[in-house]
């Protein structure tokens, strides 16, 4: 279905989002950090980006607005994943340019049809 870039530093929610992401038709490719998932985006120029917000270095909401800033990747929508589930949060993460804002955990049935909104 899509090409999805995964950026989060958990390995336990990367390999169960990834899980899922795969079981309903959708390649990913991973990061574990903001730097290298940006990498990845610029370079595959994905269908969506799945991002955490609390990341070592650079955290989710600053490499959201530098890809929002970015004409090559603007178009990508990103979807952030995080535990920070304060109204606040999400309103910051929609100001940085995230499509969609999801509070951890999710449901799978939540998160693979709120991904296939923006991608399908």
């Amino acid at each position: 279905m899509a090409r999805i870039v995964l950026i989060e530093d958990s390995p336990t929610d990367r390999a169960v989002f990834t899980q899922w992401l795969r079981k309903a038709g959708h390649e990913v490719l991973e990061a574990d950090n903001a730097e290298d998932g940006l990498q990845l985006v610029r370079e595959q120029l994905p269908q969506l980006v799945l991002m955490d917000v609390v990341l070592p270095g650079m955290s989710g909401f600053q490499a959201t607005r530098a890809m929002a800033r970015d004409a090559a990747t603007r178009h990508i929508p990103v979807v952030i994943v995080s535990t920070k589930a304060m109204e606040t949060d999400k309103a910051w993460g929609l100001r940085q340019g995230a499509a969609d804002y999801i509070v951890k955990p999710p449901r799978e049935e939540e998160l693979i049809a709120r991904i296939n909104e923006l991608v399908v």
